[in-house]
């Protein structure tokens, strides 16, 4: 009588991977006497049951396939959670990176900011062109826009170089009066206004008059011409006496 072959046992990886539950035991290979008992000195150790996966005793961890269908179906504890996976969660660097402001907008706040002072500059540029400290400033931001920039006054910086009154020979009571200074100041400055005293053998003042450009340069007057930085200018004209007891002078640059 031919014996029969037993089919193949599964291994325990092809178990775990099909998560099937194993072939219940079969029966030992019997001996060649064909007698079905084994002994339990005999010649080799039966094979040990391998427990369901899915009959997991408490406290046990449970099998990989079990595991991973879990994960497949949805029922891990992050899918319970309600919570994004790891990998898609934003890191709290990276949050803050994104609240930041673009560099495009310092940029254009930047050049608001400038404009806007360019503006207010302008907008005063009178009053600033007559301090020294503002005087390069404002001439530089009207060279490139073009705008006016009233002349600069320091009469101060006027310095007298000669000056000389005397009667005009054949005409009583007139006295012509000759004169020359030079322009000390850092900028040109437009033609001074000349304040002449005329002063008694006492020291009186018994006449003054204010004479403005026009009144000593005549119609060779230029309302737009300066005196450019260390230029000088010589003026001569005509001045009536107020009386004939005048025998000093002087002069002042307003």
């Amino acid at each position: 009588m031919s014996e029969e072959t037993p089919p193949p046992r599964p291994s325990l990886a092809t178990l775990l991977r099909s998560g099937a539950t194993p072939p219940p035991d079969t029966p030992p290979a019997r001996d060649g006497d064909g007698d079905g008992d084994v002994d339990g000195g005999g010649g080799g150790d039966a094979p040990q049951p391998v427990p369901p996966a899915d009959g997991a005793a408490d406290g046990e961890a449970p099998a990989l396939g079990d595991a991973a269908d879990s994960a497949q179906d949805g029922d891990g504890p992050a899918q319970e959670s309600g919570s994004a996976p790891s990998f898609l969660q934003r890191s709290p660097v990276a949050t803050a990176r994104g609240r930041r402001a673009p560099r495009w907008q310092w940029l254009l706040l930047a050049a608001l900011a400038l404009l806007l002072a360019v503006q207010v500059v302008i907008a005063d540029r009178a009053t600033l062109a007559a301090r020294p400290g503002w005087r390069p400033v404002v001439a530089g931001l009207c060279a490139v826009l073009r705008c006016t920039l009233p002349p600069w006054h320091q009469p101060a910086a006027y310095t007298m170089l000669q000056r000389e009154v005397r009667p005009l020979p054949g005409r009583p009571g007139v006295l012509q009066v000759q004169a020359s200074f030079r322009n000390d100041a850092r900028w040109a400055q437009a033609w001074p206004v000349l304040s002449l005293s005329l002063s008694d053998a006492d020291g009186r003042v018994i006449g003054r008059r204010l004479l403005q450009p026009r009144d000593y340069l005549g119609s060779a007057h230029d309302p737009a011409q300066r005196l450019e930085p260390g230029q000088s200018a010589q003026v001569a004209f005509l001045l009536r006496e107020p009386s004939a007891a005048t025998v000093a002078y002087a002069f002042e640059f307003r």
